[in-house]
């Protein structure tokens, strides 16, 4: 069941930004901001981390979880070292992400030629 559910989970917010795409034509970087936005407020209720529970790899894998933890981060590090916390905490739950996105662009920059 946890399949199924993890499935049906990631599935629905992967159907959600497709029809952002067809429907309300936003350009990608607008429906990432989106669910970028969407997952923090959700974990600002403290919706997500049961939406987690709920769904395992199905709501930690999508662009919304990362706004949830981006808050997550932010908010148990300001609660232990005050507003300098916030930037800790935002860096400390995201950076190995924000790393690997960084090297891989690089990378593949390297690699491929870009279409003028």
């Amino acid at each position: 069941m946890d399949y199924l559910f993890a499935f049906l989970v990631g599935g629905g917010i992967c159907v959600v930004g497709q029809l952002l795409f067809d429907v309300a034509k936003l350009t990608p970087a607008h429906v990432m901001s989106i669910f970028v936005v969407l997952g923090a407020i959700l974990d600002g209720f403290d919706l997500y981390d049961n939406l987690i529970e709920f769904a395992g790899a199905g709501a930690t894998v999508p662009i919304t979880s990362f706004g949830h933890s981006l808050l997550h981060g932010a908010m148990q590090q300001a609660e232990q070292h005050g507003f300098i916390g916030i930037g800790m905490g935002i860096f400390e739950l995201t950076s190995a992400g924000i790393s690997s996105a960084i090297l891989f662009s690089f990378i593949i920059a390297l690699i491929f030629k870009p279409k003028g």
